[in-house]
């Protein structure tokens, strides 16, 4: 049995792009410091570790969830193209279409599930499944995890440096490049649906 593995810069960066917009872990600096000082600590290794967890199993069952419940992956992609498109307006806008309960603890609930893997991260794992090979998307999962594993550790450092603008505009930024990955995925997926 030949292990072919078709690594992809491309593709690798490109997910990476993709996974780093949805999970929006700069973005949830706020949220991140507001959840430390009412719980104290941040256990971001249990949280980084099971949010890895979580997303390369569902990389690997979703698509067999979906055909359980008789859902093609072209149609989870053109749902997930809506979902980023949402997230994408929400962080160009500056609005809030979609909120969460107030969580009580910081580590597996709410950082790992669902602020790092939320619906939005699943969805978008399954629509890059549908056009990109697993090994590039695992390597985007690992590169965003370690990000996010250093955000968490350091998140009151960077919002000293960043400030509330900084923040912001970095949200906005990744918030048209999320937008245009939306009507892409689309574009790519809808006609595989007629």
């Amino acid at each position: 049995m030949s292990l072919d593995l078709n690594f992809d810069f491309r593709q690798i960066a490109t997910s990476s792009m993709i996974l780093f917009a949805v999970i929006d872990i700069v973005g949830s600096i706020p949220i991140i410091i507001g959840l430390r000082n009412k719980v104290g600590h941040i256990q971001s290794e249990k949280a980084s570790v099971v949010a890895a967890i979580m997303m390369v199993a569902f990389l690997f069952v979703g698509e067999e969830i979906l055909n359980l419940i008789g859902i093609d992956v072209n149609s989870f992609a053109v749902a997930g193209a809506f979902i980023i498109f949402f997230l994408a307006i929400e962080m160009i806008l500056g609005v809030q279409l979609y909120k969460d309960d107030a969580p009580e603890t910081a580590s597996i609930v709410p950082l790992a599930f669902p602020m790092i893997a939320g619906a939005g991260t699943m969805t978008s794992l399954l629509s890059l499944r549908a056009e990109y090979h697993v090994e590039n998307i695992i390597v985007a999962i690992i590169v965003n995890i370690i990000f996010v594993y250093l955000v968490l550790k350091s998140s009151s450092r960077i919002e000293k440096v960043l400030g509330a603008s900084g923040i912001g505009i970095i949200r906005k930024v990744f918030g048209v490049i999320l937008l245009a990955i939306a009507v892409k995925l689309f574009a790519t997926n809808i006609n595989q649906l007629f």
